[in-house]
């Protein structure tokens, strides 16, 4: 089932989603295969002034430079009329990759349980239905071991201040809290995308690291700066996971460059 619907769009967000949804089509034109969010908007739990409005584009071919730049300004523009968003964030991929088999129990999953569809065709229908299981887990958060290098250089180049690391440490606590929901997620049996239910969840079957975990899920709402929190991510929560992930669930297929 999909966690969210555009029911559930809370009335503040009512008249973005709904600009989003006419502004698409003038934007992409044919190129624009389907639109959809994803997120807390879609799922009724956003933020006045504090979430911001995530979207997912399927074209009809693979994105290129110009589609990144249409997604950018109409991002911009929408952030600059709403205030009741902080951002824009757009997801942008070809159909022909949605609907790969090496890409069904990833963004094929994606799309068909976590994204709500908000205009044009449904790729949902042209999915499988979904089960909580190892494949799921290993092809949607597999690859921390090959994040982790990548992680490092982000934290050497971000600026030396509270503000410059915040961002990193708010998607950095939300990727870990993830990836540790979704290493017990077969033994739970479910899905949910709540951050606090994430790292209880995690925690009734790693008491060890419980409390790593519900510190990361709340930094993922509200993160700081500290340079601590970075460093532990990729010395010690970071790679006990990532091994721990690859020891149960295997290791996510590789993608190509």
């Amino acid at each position: 089932m999909r966690e969210g619907s555009l029911a559930r769009v809370q009335a503040p967000f009512r008249p973005v989603v709904a600009a989003a949804r006419d502004r698409l089509p003038d934007v992409f034109g044919e190129r624009l295969h389907s639109a959809y969010l994803y997120g807390s908007i879609p799922r009724g739990t956003a933020r006045v002034g504090r979430s911001d409005l995530d979207l997912l584009l399927a074209l009809r071919d693979e994105p290129g430079d110009a589609d990144r730049e249409d997604a950018r300004a109409l991002g911009e523009a929408l952030d600059g009329e709403f205030p009741e968003i902080d951002g824009v964030g757009t997801l942008l991929y070809g159909r022909a990759r949605l609907l790969s088999d090496l890409e069904r129990h990833d963004l094929g999953w994606f799309v068909a349980c976590l994204c709500t569809p908000l205009t044009g065709p449904d790729l949902a229908a042209l999915l499988p239905r979904y089960r909580p299981d190892g494949l799921l887990a290993r092809e949607t958060n597999g690859d921390l071991a090959l994040l982790l290098p990548r992680w490092r250089e982000r934290i050497a180049g971000a600026p030396d201040s509270d503000a410059g690391r915040r961002p990193l440490v708010r998607f950095m606590s939300r990727h870990l809290v993830r990836t540790g929901f979704t290493l017990v997620m077969p033994r739970w049996g479910g899905w949910t995308s709540d951050l606090a239910e994430m790292a209880s969840v995690f925690g009734a079957y790693h008491p060890l690291r419980a409390g790593q975990m519900r510190a990361a899920a709340v930094l993922g709402h509200e993160p700081t700066g500290d340079p601590a929190v970075l460093k532990a991510y990729v010395d010690d929560l970071g790679p006990w996971l990532a091994e721990e992930y690859a020891r149960v669930h295997g290791v996510k297929a590789p993608r190509p460059c």
